[in-house]
């Protein structure tokens, strides 16, 4: 059997396409159905160790193991909320560390995964964006998140998973191939087989990998963490606003919503002397006038004791009676898990 350094070598067998495991088999004169069985094994049975394939023969087991490996991650650290949120710290292959998080609600149950190891996108009230991105979350790795929370759905509260946000760590647009393959798995029928509609990809808003969202003409939804309408105001919040700023965004959301007919939500903070005006209701009502959309205001949760507070409920219910009063859908989002650090903004591998 190989080591553990030959195992580290070896390569990752969910890193092949079917078409590449029936050319294997074929090579070691093996018919290519075994490559069907396979790859059920990994992305629909979710297997872990070649072991668990008990429908191959022991003799094929072990040729897989003498070429492959699977490297699934592995919950170093799983914390539960008194609201019943559990935040997990997963621990990748080569040591490193991200979060994802179960959100449990009377007729859903969440699951917020992360894409990448850091961000490199410095949001100025994210905790995450303390953290250097290291490296990209691989489909697999995106996968295992979605696989362990649904595990935990059943098992803590005896219900299924029905949801998934891509609100974790990082930005998905940044590692657009690895989450756009994740979620193929997550949703093939020789996967996961959960429907595109149930699952949420949230971007700080990168006009062009927006447009390319609705070019390769995907099925999931859209979410923008806006946070403010106003350039200069955007800016000091997320830098990225420098280089794609709102009138760049709201372009490309009027492209996505021609190509694909989906209203969009908008994921917007009010914060205490930052945007809690009137001046920056009525930006954001102009904004949502661009396409159909829905916002969510959301509670903020603090890092620290910096300047990023949060507003106070009557400056939140004015942001929510504006919006009512222009025909546009506007729900306050209470946040869960914040006693664990596992709410909007607070995920930054604390354990």
């Amino acid at each position: 059997m190989p080591t553990v350094a030959e195992k580290s070598v070896l390569k990752d067998i969910r890193k092949m396409s079917l078409a590449e495991l029936e050319a294997f088999f074929v090579a070691h004169q093996e018919k290519p159905f075994r490559a069907k069985q396979v790859y059920e094994w990994l992305w629909k049975k979710s297997a872990t160790d070649f072991d668990q394939m008990t429908n191959l023969s022991l003799e094929l087991r072990d040729l897989l193991k003498k070429n492959f490996s699977i490297n699934p991650i592995k919950v170093d650290r799983m914390q539960r909320s008194a609201d019943g949120t559990i935040k997990n710290a997963v621990r990748l292959h080569d040591g490193l560390i991200v979060e994802s998080v179960l959100i449990p609600t009377p007729d859903r149950i969440t699951a917020c995964v992360s894409s990448q190891v850091g961000c490199s996108l410095d949001c100025t009230f994210c905790a995450t964006a303390r953290l250097k991105r290291m490296r990209n979350l691989s489909a697999d790795e995106i996968y295992d998140q979605v696989v362990v929370i649904r595990e935990q759905a059943e098992q803590y509260f005896g219900r299924p998973l029905t949801n998934i946000v891509f609100m974790g760590m990082g930005e998905p647009l940044l590692n657009y191939n690895n989450v756009l393959a994740a979620i193929d798995k997550i949703t093939s029928p020789k996967g996961l087989n959960m429907a595109p509609r149930r699952i949420t990809v949230s971007t700080v808003g990168i006009a062009k990998m927006i447009k390319k969202l609705a070019d390769d003409g995907v099925k999931f939804n859209l979410a923008v963490s806006l946070h403010d309408a106003i350039n200069e105001t955007r800016s000091r919040l997320m830098p990225i606003n420098e280089t794609n700023p709102l009138e760049d965004l709201a372009e490309a959301l009027k492209y996505w919503y021609k190509k694909t007919g989906r209203k969009v939500t908008y994921e917007y903070v009010v914060w205490k002397g930052i945007n809690d005006t009137p001046e920056h209701v009525r930006a954001l009502v102009k904004f949502c006038k661009h396409i159909p959309c829905k916002v969510n205001l959301i509670e903020y949760n603090p890092i620290d004791d910096g300047p990023y507070q949060q507003a106070s409920p009557e400056a939140v219910k004015l942001y929510q009676d504006t919006l009512h009063a222009h025909g546009i859908i506007a729900r306050i989002r209470k946040s869960r898990g914040q006693d664990i650090d596992a709410a909007c903004g607070q995920l930054a591998n604390k354990i």
